[in-house]
């Protein structure tokens, strides 16, 4: 089992940019595919973004992509998320999750649970 710490958000203008960190403790970090999953109040989880274990293979929800860049670094355990051209719709908590499968398969997991997240605010 993985712990997971979101960090990076905040308060941005339209059109401005961020970009989340997200540390991941346990000595098999590189066999995971990784993912980002945001919630604005009153809405279902949403699918941002998912990478392979070995960053090769990237796949991004429809409102952010062109816009948003998933990338991570396994000798640090971290993943990313570059946040460019933000809109008030971007708004919402982001949160990283891990898992064995695919990253393709990221937007049907039913992962057990989630960590605290990072809030992001933008501001029109």
């Amino acid at each position: 089992q993985v712990q997971l710490v979101e960090s990076g958000g905040g308060l941005v203008q339209a059109g401005g940019s961020l970009r989340l960190s997200c540390e991941v403790s346990g000595r098999t970090f590189s066999s995971y595919s990784m993912g980002w999953f945001r919630q604005a109040p009153g809405q279902e989880r949403e699918f941002v973004a998912a990478i392979s274990w070995t960053g090769a293979n990237t796949y991004y929800g429809d409102s952010v992509k062109g816009r948003f860049t998933i990338s991570r670094d396994n000798a640090k355990n971290m993943v990313y998320l570059q946040m460019n051209n933000l809109k008030p719709e971007d708004t919402a908590v982001y949160h990283c999750n891990a898992d064995f499968r695919s990253a393709r398969s990221f937007p049907d997991i039913d992962f057990p649970s989630w960590g605290q997240g990072t809030q992001v605010t933008v501001s029109s």
